[in-house]
């Protein structure tokens, strides 16, 4: 099988309306292990729930896809940048109360290493 035969499934990590949203577009299910694949982040969330889930999350074989909102990202920086696997791929995206900062996104970050502005005119 091709990659994206195998990997068709797209995740969610963020706050209450994100994954809300997400989950009313159809994105929500469950694994053969009965695993889902969002997690709601809350108050009372640990950063170690988080780190575990993304880790569970990026490992999966069925995913193609891992969106997490910036503002959870930012505490679990360290697993985004270590991450280079081009899938799943690791997106980073706003909330409704913490808006996007191109600054710390790891993968805008990488991209702008990859050109130099000289190669584009």
């Amino acid at each position: 099988k091709q990659w994206y035969q195998r990997r068709v499934a797209i995740t969610a990590g963020g706050d209450e309306d994100t994954c809300t949203a997400f989950l009313l577009g159809g994105i929500g299910e469950l694994n053969d292990k009965r695993e889902p694949n969002f997690l709601v982040v809350k108050k009372d969330t640990t950063i170690g729930d988080i780190e575990s889930h993304l880790k569970r999350l990026l490992a999966r074989k069925d995913i193609g896809i891992v969106l997490i909102n910036q503002h959870i990202a930012n505490d679990v920086r360290h697993i985004m940048e270590a991450h280079t696997a081009a899938i799943p791929a690791l997106l980073e995206i706003p909330s409704k109360e913490h808006p996007y900062d191109p600054s710390k996104d790891s993968i805008l970050k990488r991209a702008k290493g990859m050109f130099n502005i000289d190669d584009m005119r």
